[in-house]
Parts: structure tokens; sequence; C-alpha cells
């Protein structure tokens, strides 16, 4: 895109804010839901013409299958309290991400339901593997 080779791409915050701010590129929508804390007048991509188009980067940490719950729920915990401290906000901020923290089974619950919902997306799409 930088190179004139592509009228427009699809990138994750972090890797485009850096160019919206310098002015290399200009930002038509974000394809979250909701606004992004990080960077407020880019508008979703509902509000610029493009009902229901969403496409969110997540991260999560995992453990192994029969890690014991109480170091799972440790690990949970001490993560959560980082995400949760001024500093990390203010870097996730910066970089157009926002954490959310919470439970292992809500994480899972997320999982379950981004599969079903990309699931749907894919036959709907009728996309296969070759």
């Amino acid at each position: 895109m930088l190179g004139g080779h592509a009228n427009f791409t699809v990138l994750s915050s972090p890797a485009i804010l850096p160019l919206v701010n310098a002015g290399q590129a200009k930002a038509l929508a974000i394809t979250s839901q909701r606004r992004m804390a990080g960077a407020p007048n880019i508008p979703t991509g509902t509000e610029a013409g493009l009902p229901g188009f969403e496409a969110e980067n997540w991260v999560g940490m995992m453990v192994p299958t029969g890690t014991p719950d109480a170091i799972a729920d440790k690990l949970n915990r001490d993560i959560v309290e980082i995400l949760q401290s001024e500093d990390m906000r203010e870097r996730l901020r910066a970089q157009g991400a926002e954490a959310a923290p919470g439970t292992p089974a809500l994480f899972a619950e997320f999982i379950a339901s981004e599969t079903s919902r990309l699931k749907k997306l894919i036959e709907n799409a009728g996309l296969r593997i070759d």
C-alpha cells in the first residue's frame, strides 16, 4: 500500500497506527464493534458504512492440558494484575490495543464463541481447504 501497489489494506492497529499517526496512511475504519480508546477519531466499520464487518485480533494465554488448577489460577491472577496496571494499560492503549482480562472459564467461552462464529462465516462463504 505504501509503495502504491494496493489501494488499501487491513492491518492490526499496532502495525498501522504509527503510519496513520505519521501521516503516511489514512485510517478509513477499524474492524471492531466499538472505537479504540487509543484512536477515538477512527470510525468503526458500521459507522463507515460497512455494517456487520468485524475482524478483531485477540491474544490469550494458555497452559497445557492437565496443568493443575492452582497453577493456572495463579498465572491468571498474576497476568490480570499486570494487565490492570496503569503502565500496561497505557502501553497497550498507545498501540491501539485494550486488555480484557478475565477468568480461564470466560476465555474458554470466548474461544468457543469465536470458533462457532468463524465456522458459520466460512461455511456461508463456501470456503474450503483444497
